[in-house]
């Protein structure tokens, strides 16, 4: 009898020990893409993104859009530094492949491909007393972007570091999750 009191609790031991197994198992087929192949989360370091992302800021990054379309200027990214590549930065895209971006006297100007011009409006996401400084002209290969960040008198950005490439993109901000009073999607500027 006290033997199969054991053999049962044993038993009922294994079932509940299988039980949980299976449902890390199922859990981590689930995350395990999710996490690497289709969304990540971001944590901001730095104020290179004021007034629209502060310190600690916590986003989700949408990897899975950029498989499918090519970046969109005004659209906020995650990439490796061209520096340090085990280094990840925060920045929004300004000029797209093959375009001409001219930074002077406080404003942006950026030639299309098709030699369309346009004065870079940004008054949607960065307050109108904000001058992007310096003084330069870049012509952006065939996969290469020019990101700013919206802070511009405190970004380390393409006016330093040069254009970034396609490759080195991550994905773009698709939510900011904390802190929870700001939480939202994050939408595109239209130009």
């Amino acid at each position: 009898m006290v033997f199969l009191k054991r053999f049962f609790t044993m038993n009922k031991k294994i079932s509940i020990i299988w039980e949980v197994l299976k449902i890390i198992m199922i859990a981590s087929i689930i995350v395990v893409p999710v996490r690497y192949f289709l969304f990540q989360p971001f944590v901001v370091r730095g104020q290179s993104m004021e007034p629209n992302f502060h310190n600690g800021d916590y986003l989700i990054v949408d990897e899975l859009s950029y498989r499918l379309r090519d970046p969109q200027r005004g659209e906020i990214v995650v990439f490796r530094s061209p520096i340090d590549p085990a280094a990840y930065y925060i920045k929004r895209i300004i000029g797209l492949p093959a375009e001409t971006v001219i930074i002077k006297g406080g404003k942006i100007t950026i030639y299309t491909s098709q030699g369309k011009e346009i004065d870079l409006n940004e008054l949607d996401y960065l307050p109108s007393s904000s001058k992007t400084s310096g003084n330069l002209e870049v012509s952006l290969g065939k996969d290469q972007y020019f990101v700013l960040g919206d802070n511009r008198s405190a970004s380390y950005d393409s006016r330093r570091f040069g254009p970034i490439s396609r490759e080195d993109i991550i994905g773009r901000v698709y939510l900011r999750a904390w802190p929870l009073e700001l939480s939202a999607r994050i939408e595109v500027p239209s130009y």
